[in-house]
């Protein structure tokens, strides 16, 4: 079956067979591009393909960075569906390949795999729609999240570190240390942020190179590649599929509802129904992420009761705490530019602070150059889906003349926690339509001391002797702040004194490093084995459940958290079913 392609209509359909890759314009392809193994999956669907109605031992909703290793999973003993409301990332080079990293965040349009949206906050952010989820848009940094993090949370130390070798197997990779992010590792020892641990994964206080997502010839392996540990018989992923409403069930007053099935309509907006099988351990789990998550679950009745009734949606269970608990650590930046060529490399090096900041950077050979004479924006890489909507050219007339001040890098700083929260609404009862979500950043202001002293640390790096040949000398750190101060990277009001206050200047200059999380936390919405209070038969496994964000980024952690689940799951099923046949 050939699909067409209609421009600004429909998605963008990658059929698996085919070996397409965009360019710039959406209608031209390029033959050359990278292709993965993973790229010739038979059990990848359009959902326009599927039947009306259809029938699973597991229906995932969200083929992210959590599902699809659930999925790959489960789908060694059971029938599994997979939902995905994006398409595929394979044959899309601004996926596969690092060097066009950021055209996929400054994308706006409605085929996109990346969906912008703006907190409340007046903070622009992201989510994935796209197979594989965030790992086909983050900037690549695999690091695990560290052992108390593991034992407060709970989980089995054993089947944790299993998991995350599974996962590190197919998709991670020790980058090449060039040298820009060479100096800002020695300038991070410099400024006392030590030990140095080396190459690693794991998390750890000082000076580490970590892992990346994209192998030595610069191409990335995400999430999806996972489900080439699946049973292909056992899966079917469907994408371009909306799913709009979980089904319940109740029978008898007193009962408990049960999820029993969803309704997804395809790109074509027609509707489809996936039902469980019968079995009293089958099961929907939803992995749609932050945002998707808990809108799902408010879309389809569970949430707080007086907002669900306020939008006419029927309530299931009245869950006030469904929205809520959202958090985003807030990540603040200095572009540094460099009188000397710089590697183009995304994040590879990270100091982690007794302090709770983590310092990172990017860098890129010439951001001038990535202008767009069709929409007159300027795209920084990392910072594309921050700076892409309203930076425009006229705001270089604030920055040094020259192109070649352009050059340089970004060095960052990102709280951990955060210990400020927001909460997520629905705007309307349309799922394709992004909620009305705040994250109260900096509300705590633990979280603003910890963003004074990560700017600081980044002022020690740009004046450490290591870093000295990738700076002009005539540049304070004051004007750095100040040129930050011209970046419109937030819709924020700025203020005359952010450059001589740091407390103004995390404030004024506050971005998203996508990492929030949130909504659906552990011990308010699900239990610890994060099937959702309330009702039966539904889970939910993903960034939501998330009380703090785990090590300096997250995606490491919700891969595994995918397989791991998953294994639980399945032993879960093998020891009830066990006592059945002892009782039997």
């Amino acid at each position: 079956m050939a699909f067409g392609h209609r421009r600004s209509l429909l998605p963008v359909f990658f059929l698996c067979c085919l070996r397409i890759c965009y360019t710039e314009h959406e209608q031209d392809y390029d033959v050359n591009c990278y292709q993965s193994s993973a790229s010739t999956y038979t059990f990848v669907k359009h959902a326009v393909q599927a039947p009306p109605v259809s029938y699973y031992d597991y229906i995932i909703v969200g083929g992210g960075t959590a599902g699809c290793p659930l999925a790959a999973t489960l789908s060694e003993k059971h029938s599994v569906l997979l939902l995905e409301r994006g398409g595929s990332p394979y044959g899309n080079r601004n996926i596969t390949e690092l060097a066009y990293f950021s055209q996929n965040l400054a994308d706006t349009s409605p085929a996109s795999p990346s969906q912008r949206f703006l907190s409340e906050d007046g903070v622009i952010n992201a989510r994935a729609r796209v197979l594989g989820g965030g790992s086909c848009l983050n900037a690549g940094f695999y690091t695990r999240a560290s052992p108390e993090y593991v034992r407060d949370v709970g989980w089995d130390g054993a089947l944790v570190n299993q998991s995350y070798q599974w996962v590190e197997k197919m998709v991670a990779f020790e980058p090449p240390m060039l040298q820009w992010q060479s100096a800002v590792r020695d300038g991070l020892l410099e400024a006392g942020i030590t030990p140095y641990n080396g190459f690693t994964y794991d998390h750890m206080y000082g000076t580490k190179i970590g892992g990346t997502i994209f192998d030595r010839d610069g191409h990335r392996h995400t999430a999806a590649d996972l489900l080439q540990y699946a049973n292909p018989d056992g899966l079917m992923v469907l994408l371009h599929a909306t799913v709009g409403r979980i089904l319940f069930r109740q029978t008898g007053g007193a009962a408990r509802p049960v999820a029993h099935g969803v309704v997804f309509h395809d790109a074509a907006g027609v509707r489809h129904r996936a039902y469980l099988n019968n079995g009293a351990k089958n099961e929907i789990v939803v992995c749609a992420g932050a945002v998707g998550s808990p809108q799902l679950l408010m879309l389809s009745g569970v949430g707080p009761r007086d907002h669900l009734e306020s939008l006419a949606i029927d309530v299931v269970v009245d869950q006030p705490m469904v929205g809520q608990s959202m958090s985003d650590n807030p990540m603040n930046a200095i572009f540094v530019p460099s009188p000397t060529p710089v590697e183009v490399s995304l994040i590879q090096v990270v100091g982690i602070t007794r302090f709770g900041s983590f310092i990172e950077g990017a860098s890129g050979s010439n951001f001038a150059s990535h202008y767009s004479q069709i929409t007159h924006e300027l795209r920084f890489g990392m910072f594309s889906a921050q700076t892409g909507q309203i930076f425009t050219i006229n705001d270089m007339n604030d920055l040094p003349a020259a192109s070649s001040s352009m050059r340089g890098g970004f060095i960052l700083e990102k709280i951990m926690g955060p210990l400020s929260t927001g909460h997520l609404d629905l705007k309307n009862k349309n799922p394709d339509d992004n909620p009305s979500v705040t994250f109260n950043y900096f509300k705590e202001p633990e979280d603003l001391q910890r963003c004074v002293k990560g700017i600081e640390t980044i002022e020690k790096v740009i004046q450490s002797k290591a870093f000295s040949r990738f700076r002009f000398q005539y540049i304070s750190t004051e004007e750095l702040l100040r040129m930050a101060l011209n970046f419109p990277m937030n819709l924020l009001p700025k203020h005359d004194n952010a450059s001589k206050s740091l407390e103004q200047f995390c404030k004024d200059t506050v971005m998203t490093i996508w990492h929030y999380h949130g909504g659906c936390q552990v011990g308010q919405v699900v239990d610890k084995d994060y099937k959702v209070v309330g009702v039966d038969a539904l889970r939910v496994v993903d960034g939501s459940t998330f009380n703090f964000s785990p090590g300096t980024n997250p995606q490491a952690t919700v891969m595994m958290l995918g397989r791991y689940m998953g294994i639980k799951i399945q032993t879960e099923r093998r020891e009830t079913d066990d006592e059945v046949r002892r009782k039997s």
